[in-house]
């Protein structure tokens, strides 16, 4: 594994119960790679990203993020990890009881334990940085769906 490998993924395997689902995956991701998992339903795209997760253990083969064997990890080495991942959900996810501002700040508010001041900074950052500046004190029922997409994207590349 290279120092620029995200995701190295070998000879990977998964079933549910006897029902095979992913079958000899190799893949490999370099940092500041873009990569596309595409497929027809059912054909463990989103089974793919739950093993790169860590929510479902492999079968057989090895998947690792970061340098971390998935299947070695303990809760606390999970969370550890997952901490520096961001996940964008397909349509959005956005809480819908905080504003534009607040979904992209919570992580943030969560995880560190940064000034709220550095904490706006960033945020507007992000925002400004999907073209939504102007929409932080929005609430996501006032958003179009491409607007909630970007604001879902601000959210996971916030840290």
């Amino acid at each position: 594994m290279a120092d620029s490998d995200i995701v190295v993924i070998q000879g990977l395997t998964f079933a549910y119960d006897s029902r095979p689902i992913l079958k000899g995956i190799d893949l490999r991701i370099r940092r500041g790679q873009v990569v596309a998992i595409m497929g027809g339903s059912g054909c463990g795209k989103t089974t793919l990203l739950r093993v790169i997760g860590g929510a479902l253990s492999p079968t057989g083969g090895t998947a690792s993020v970061l340098g971390n064997d998935m299947r070695g990890l303990d809760g606390a080495g999970l969370y550890e990890l997952r901490r520096r991942m961001g996940v964008l959900f397909q349509f959005g996810a956005l809480f819908t009881d905080m504003s534009v501002f607040d979904n992209v700040a919570f992580q943030m508010r969560e995880h560190t334990n940064l000034p709220e001041t550095l904490i706006h900074d960033l945020v507007m950052m992000k925002l400004d940085a999907v073209g939504l500046r102007g929409a932080s004190g929005l609430m996501p029922s006032e958003l179009s769906g491409g607007m909630a997409r970007r604001v879902a994207l601000a959210r996971a590349v916030a840290l």
